[in-house]
């Protein structure tokens, strides 16, 4: 029945005949986007400790995903401003944090985080202003990438900071 559909990750649709006082329902479900297990499994290699999935979804639906992703936890049933309010709640418990969302409902919560990551292609013009990065595909495998490339930049960076810092003291004591 319902439950049972709800149960197993789909939204259920009841249609009502009103001339026949018939009842059916109609089951549907998202679909998982394609690598999304393999992409989180390579955020994991590149050091991500903790996934959580932060969607507007009734629970069912919600576990239903996240177990086919690999995600770790779930908040589900959540408004706009609850993901504002789950994003700094992580923030303080874990530090840093990223958040991934493409529509309008995830504007708020891309602006709180560390740093937000909009999805270009399905992403509202919101939630592409809003946040640090925009992926300007809906391709996510690039996200391990972009965290290694990120990474490797802020290297260069400090080391460069501090070349410039030994040759300015080395100037000062000459």
């Amino acid at each position: 029945g319902i439950d049972e559909a709800e149960c197993h990750g789909q939204t259920v649709l009841v249609i009502h005949d009103e001339t026949s006082d018939e009842r059916c329902y109609l089951a549907v479900s998202d679909v998982l986007r394609a690598g999304v297990p393999e992409m989180l499994e390579a955020l994991r290699q590149a050091g991500i400790r903790h996934t959580i999935m932060l969607t507007g979804d009734n629970a069912h639906i919600a576990a239903s995903i996240a177990r086919q992703a690999g995600i770790d936890k779930v908040r589900a049933g959540l408004l706009p401003e609850d993901k504002v309010d789950a994003v700094k709640q992580l923030a303080t418990q874990y530090g840093a944090v990223a958040m991934i969302g493409d529509g309008v409902n995830d504007a708020p919560a891309l602006s709180a985080a560390t740093v937000g990551v909009a999805m270009g292609l399905a992403g509202t013009d919101t939630a592409l202003e809003t946040a640090d990065v925009a992926l300007m595909s809906d391709d996510l495998s690039r996200l391990p990438f972009l965290m290694r490339l990120s990474r490797r930049t802020l290297g260069i960076v400090r080391t460069n900071i501090t070349f410039a810092l030994a040759v300015k003291a080395l100037f000062l004591i000459l």
